[in-house]
């Protein structure tokens, strides 16, 4: 890959949008990180479910889906696949603002690349995209989702009890946000 097919270049990361060529890599990696996202999250792990997946985030203009790519020096090939962030429900108007959704891959984890990673989709999200508010929704036990938007500078607004549909339950989620300020503020 060249730098060209990145939307934005970090340190030791890069992001780029979902494609259908990248099927194998993200659900062999999936596959080897089950461990590590159960029971918080269930990325796709065959073909046929990648190609939903990503098609939802390729074609859908409410959705943005954000590959996080190690540039080398890591456990695999430049440019391999370290994690992803989606951002979700993009609403434009008075609103502005998405949801996020993200995962790292269990030979990433701990390593710093999805902290640098979700800074490149930040500056992407209130620079090109345009948005001035992303929200994480995070289940209470996920220790390393909460400190990873800690990190960012993401403020805690609030519990919403029962909110989304997760491994068989209605799950509590804390809500998260940030906004475009906030990371200026940050810069």
């Amino acid at each position: 890959m060249s730098e060209s097919d990145y939307l934005a270049v970090g340190r030791r990361t890069a992001i780029r949008a979902f494609a259908p060529a990248d099927a194998e890599e993200f659900t062999g990696r999936t596959r080897e990180s089950r461990d590590l996202h159960s029971p918080w999250l269930f990325p796709p792990g065959d073909a046929r479910a990648y190609a939903a997946y990503a098609g939802r985030l390729i074609d859908d203009p409410t959705k943005a889906g954000f590959l996080v790519c190690e540039r080398g020096g890591g456990d695999g090939p430049e440019g391999g696949i370290a994690g992803f962030i989606n951002i979700n429900n993009i609403v434009a108007g008075a609103f502005c603002c998405g949801a996020l959704g993200y995962g790292v891959f269990a030979h990433a984890a701990g390593r710093g690349l999805m902290s640098e990673g979700l800074g490149l989709v930040l500056r992407y999200a209130f620079g090109p995209l345009g948005l001035h508010r992303l929200e994480a929704n995070i289940q209470p036990g996920n220790e390393g989702s909460l400190a990873l938007v800690r990190r960012a500078g993401f403020r805690l607004e609030g519990l919403s009890p029962d909110f989304l549909f997760i491994d068989g339950a209605w799950r509590d989620h804390e809500r998260w946000a940030i906004t475009a300020e906030m990371v200026d503020e940050r810069a």
